[in-house]
Order: structure tokens, then sequence, then C-alpha cells
């Protein structure tokens, strides 16, 4: 899980409820773009899109639709080729 935007540390109001999976995107064995969307997160106040940082295999997913996540939780592996 990437880092939070730094408003959220500021405000806190995006941020202010459960952070879950929204939209679970990817599924092991499929290949993903770099910048292309793996999962989306619902705040409570906002959807986030969060990418994928590489361009690759996607090899094993570690969370599931309506999971809570947190910042630096390992979401998904993926395989650079």
């Amino acid at each position: 899980m990437p880092k939070f935007p730094e408003c959220w540390e500021s405000c806190g109001n995006c941020a202010a409820e459960t952070i879950i999976i929204e939209t679970l995107l990817v599924a092991p064995g499929e290949r993903i773009e770099r910048d292309a969307t793996l999962l989306v997160l619902e705040t409570g106040k906002v959807a986030l899109d969060i990418p994928c940082p590489y361009e690759g295999r996607v090899v094993e997913v570690f969370v599931e639709r309506y999971d809570e996540v947190s910042e630096g939780m390992l979401l998904v592996t993926v395989e650079c080729e």
C-alpha cells in the first residue's frame, strides 16, 4: 500500500473513516502495464485509484474486495518483465 497523501495527516477529512478495497481489478497470472489501476480504495469520502508501479505479471493478490487496508500493507506481488 503506497503512502497516504500528505493532506490526510494535516486535514484527515478524506481518511476519517475505514479505508477499504472498493474494487479489485487484477488476478494472479494477469499481465499489467505500468500505471494501470490495480485496485480502487474507498475512504468514506473519496475513491482513490492505486496504480501499478511496474509492468509485469501479477503473481499473488493478498487482499479481497471490502478488506480494510493500511499504509505499508502488502496488496499485490508483480513480477517485472
